[in-house]
């Protein structure tokens, strides 16, 4: 140090603020910390600035910023606060990267995937919600193409309803429901499933009716399989009429049986299940295993 001047050498420097030498000069050489002149013999000096400057530079390193934002807020082409809410920005987008990452490294130990597996599942978490959209729009497109009823519409809104992204805090069951869902989505077979389900909903509308059974078919089947009462059996003939009327004419029974055959479909019911999951809501218990009793039942006593 030149006590007339309070100037100091890189090696000064570098004892007054614990940095290296090296890490001083790198950081002179860019332009972070210019001397403040040079010696007689070409040595680079520096003033008490500098060590406040040293030490921000420190700081904000260790904080994670680039050298390049360092910089502009040093030259003060940008404030602190505006590069730090950047910077927090990138932290958050990093950190649910790794969150990410975690939940299909957990989701892989507990599915023993392979290894084609595994690239698809790391493909598939980390798309974008822009990227996730458009997988289930181009489903819903070729699924609800050209169909103009109104309760198909409605069903096509209610099925491309996902969330915008995934949580911030995704737990292995959210990435692996929606590695599942992207899988199912992408299955030619449920792809026309689906597409014939919409087809028979537009000849006869039975959106609401469905709508309608549901409740009972959950309360009187659903019963029934809980206390294991055989859909063909005298018994389930008694719940069958609390279901159906006993009077129902034999064209719209054959019509019903049609119908039910077409949407006692478990991968549908597993399609709203994952929505629910990505929505982080319980999904609702399991109706078709009651649908088909039902549909066993028909067959069995009409």
């Amino acid at each position: 140090m030149n006590d007339a001047t309070d100037l100091y050498t890189i090696g000064q420097l570098a004892r007054r603020t614990g940095l290296q030498t090296r890490t001083i000069r790198f950081w002179s050489d860019i332009g972070v910390v210019p001397p403040a002149l040079r010696s007689n013999g070409g040595y680079r000096l520096y003033d008490a600035e500098a060590i406040a400057r040293l030490n921000l530079v420190r700081t904000l390193r260790d904080l994670g910023l680039g050298l390049d934002a360092v910089q502009r807020i040093l030259e003060r082409r940008a404030t602190l606060s505006e590069v730090a809410e950047t910077h927090v920005k990138a932290l958050d987008a990093e950190i649910r990267t790794l969150k990410i990452r975690r939940s299909v490294l957990l989701l892989l130990v507990k599915r023993g995937s392979t290894a084609k597996e595994i690239t698809l599942m790391n493909a598939l978490a980390r798309l974008s919600a822009r990227e996730r959209q458009q997988i289930i729009d181009d489903f819903i497109g070729r699924a609800f193409a050209d169909v103009v009823d109104e309760d198909a519409a409605l069903v096509a809104e209610w099925m491309r309803d996902i969330p915008s992204d995934l949580p911030e805090d995704p737990t292995s069951e959210q990435v692996d429901a929606w590695v599942e869902l992207a899988e199912l989505v992408a299955d030619e077979s449920f792809q026309q499933t689906v597409r014939r389900m919409v087809l028979s909903g537009e000849k006869d509308n039975r959106l609401e009716y469905g709508l309608d059974l549901r409740p009972l078919v959950l309360e009187h089947a659903g019963g029934a399989l809980a206390r294991a009462i055989a859909p063909e059996s005298a018994e389930a003939s008694v719940i069958l009429d609390r279901i159906i009327p006993s009077g129902l004419p034999a064209e719209e029974t054959a019509s019903l049986i049609t119908w039910l055959e077409t949407v006692a479909e478990p991968r549908v019911e597993r399609y709203w299940q994952l929505l629910s999951i990505l929505k982080d809501q319980k999904p609702a218990p399991p109706a078709v295993p009651a649908f088909e009793w039902l549909l066993t039942a028909l067959r069995a006593h009409r």
